[in-house]
């Protein structure tokens, strides 16, 4: 009997094609294949090509109102080089476009898109929270064999309803030693989520507040992107830390070295809806401000903290609060409003606050991030400086610069948005 070939040899004809295939200038290209938000009942594409870049939606993105009256959409692009690590990709523009009309709803190019997209194991700087982020280099080059996310954050005309689809069209060159050849390709064919946000009561007792770290801007929620089990998540992209904001704007009086300096301190946190406990850890001593702390093993990174389940799939996640402080078990049924805990400084937290977010699944890590709105505040101000934020106990005094918003005045079911201050 004669010798059987191994079947990987046939492919290897093909797979030689590959980075000439790419090369070809002027392509259009279809979707490429399954990602973490593909649309699996899209139709077949026609004319399949070799792609230059591949890409995957890391969520079910979600359309949400925030308290400019928009329709925001925030979601990532997870996208890979296919070429060897030789050959650099120049990706010059990002359109995002309604799949169904293929009408373009948002655009990145230029200083924007430098801006908005980093490889996966280079962090944007500036995402600390506590130093502004240089302008990313221009133009976006790619290198071959290298993965990147873009950070795509969507603002709609208002009046402007989101698409039930979205698809990306990526337009650039691929770089070799004798010139460049471009490329464009529409990929990653994405439903959105049919289930808008939850519409929640205040996570806090009525005050003054400041929503720090929230979504949309280069903040270490909204872009913490986390190695979890073998799979990249963004598990804070719609989180919020809330500080306790004085009638003089203060967050902390006297001496910032002690807890009980701070107002959000011991601060009672509530149900903002109904539903079950499904999770409590408590026992973790709190931080001692103002210095950050050593980074704690991954089972204490929200420290002490309830976990609610409100609906199918949607959690409700209170962390940093005070050891000892929880007045919850696992199993009980709670009732909006109903006491939780009280704020403190546990876990990954350098000032105390209340880390407040919707997660999908019971547990911090890995979970998702969906968005979601607060039935009624009202904003009565911002705070214009990216460094008033965990680090806020380090300021020389403990008063925020808060200065008029745009945005002022009584708001219902919207998203609070970075840095506002606002009263529940």
């Amino acid at each position: 009997m004669a010798k059987r070939e191994p079947r990987n040899r046939t492919c290897r004809p093909l797979l030689r094609g590959l980075a000439a295939a790419v090369l070809a200038a002027g392509l259009l290209v279809a979707s490429t294949g399954p990602g973490y938000g593909t649309d699996a009942d899209a139709p077949a594409a026609s004319g399949a090509q070799f792609t230059p870049l591949t890409a995957a939606v890391m969520t079910e993105p979600t359309p949400f109102v925030a308290t400019d009256g928009k329709t925001h959409l925030s979601y990532e692009l997870l996208t890979t080089s296919s070429l060897s690590s030789s050959t650099p990709v120049r990706l010059d523009r990002v359109d995002v476009r309604d799949a169904r009309t293929h009408r373009v709803i948002g655009s990145l190019s230029g200083q924007a898109l430098a801006d908005a997209a980093n490889p996966v194991g280079d962090p944007l700087p500036g995402a600390d929270g506590y130093t502004p982020a240089p302008p990313g280099p221009t133009p976006t080059v790619i290198q071959g064999s290298q993965q990147w996310v873009i950070w795509i954050d969507l603002i709609l005309d208002r009046g402007q309803p989101a698409p039930r689809a979205v698809e990306h069209h990526l337009s650039g060159a691929v770089l070799t030693a004798s010139g460049s050849s471009a490329f464009e390709e529409t990929v990653q064919r994405t439903r959105l989520s049919r289930t808008g946000p939850l519409n929640l009561g205040a996570p806090v007792r009525p005050g003054t507040w400041y929503s720090s770290e929230s979504c949309c801007g280069n903040t270490h929620h909204r872009r913490g992107l986390g190695p979890i089990n073998g799979r990249f998540y963004v598990p804070q992209r719609f989180a919020i830390d809330w500080y306790r904001v004085g009638e003089q704007g203060q967050t902390w009086e006297d001496d910032p070295a002690q807890l009980t300096s701070y107002l959000s301190y011991r601060q009672p946190v509530v149900a903002s809806a109904g539903g079950r406990v499904v999770e409590v850890q408590d026992g973790i001593r709190d931080n001692t401000p103002p210095v950050t702390p050593p980074v704690p093993p991954i089972e204490e990174t929200v420290g002490n903290h309830v976990t609610l389940e409100v609906a199918p799939g949607r959690y409700l996640l209170y962390a940093h609060l005070a050891a000892g402080s929880l007045k919850v078990r696992e199993g009980d049924r709670v009732e909006p409003g109903q006491v939780l805990g009280l704020i403190g400084n546990s876990g990954n937290s350098t000032t105390p606050h209340l880390h407040f977010q919707v997660m999908t699944t019971a547990q911090f890590f890995p979970t998702d991030s969906p968005p979601f709105t607060f039935r009624q505040f009202r904003v009565v101000g911002q705070v214009e400086p990216r460094i008033w934020d965990d680090n806020l106990g380090l300021q020389p005094t403990g008063v925020l610069p808060i200065t008029p918003s745009p945005y002022d005045g009584r708001h219902r079911a919207r998203y609070p948005l970075d840095r506002e201050v606002l009263e529940f």
